[in-house]
């Protein structure tokens, strides 16, 4: 079966590239307006099948790789700050706490309508930041695409004290390793 990634991103290109399949990309048209009372985990999970399903009705044969990402600290969605002064915010009010990430996966299987979907946590301790370490930081890096305004694939690491999460990859947006088992419950064998 054809594998597709459903999804804009190419930080979640650049994570798929790792396992070595072929694929292709096809950017899904989805809302994501989270829902009234909607709970971070229940808004990812239905947007990474939503992503998948909206690809998989055109195409198929394919295997439909969808995900979505929301960071919560002190309860709230943090999500892409878009321009400088929302990143600004968002980096002194995470400064020194400790902020989850939530990532949604879905793998839909376009023939049989199968869909595998988990939400994977990951934890990120944040270092107590000065303003000038924020302004320096987003200067260097313009992470305004980022969820919480954190590109930790890069400059952004130097922002934070630890992680704590089963899968390093999970953090800029695509589990790989629950990917490959997904995958693998599909017949596609990476190894």
């Amino acid at each position: 079966m054809k594998l597709i990634l459903a999804s804009s991103s190419p930080f979640r290109r650049e994570l798929l590239a790792r396992l070595m399949i072929p694929f292709d990309v096809v950017v899904p048209d989805v809302d994501e307006t989270p829902r009234p009372g909607e709970l971070p985990p229940v808004l990812v999970e239905r947007l990474a099948i939503s992503k998948a399903q909206a690809v998989a009705t055109r195409c198929p044969g394919a295997l439909v790789i969808g995900s979505d990402q929301v960071a919560v600290h002190d309860g709230v969605i943090v999500g892409k700050p878009h321009t400088h002064e929302r990143a600004v915010a968002q980096l002194q009010a995470a400064s020194g706490k400790v902020v989850v990430l939530h990532t949604g996966l879905a793998l839909v299987n376009a023939d049989s309508g199968r869909v595998q979907s988990e939400v994977v946590p990951y934890r990120v301790m944040f270092r107590s930041l000065s303003d000038t370490q924020i302004e320096s930081y987003l200067r260097k890096e313009q992470p305004y695409h980022c969820a919480g305004s954190v590109k930790s694939e890069g400059l952004g690491v130097a922002l934070l004290e630890r992680f704590d999460g089963e899968d390093p990859a999970t953090l800029v947006g695509l589990p790989l390793i629950r990917l490959v088992r997904m995958l693998e419950n599909e017949g596609l064998a990476v190894i």
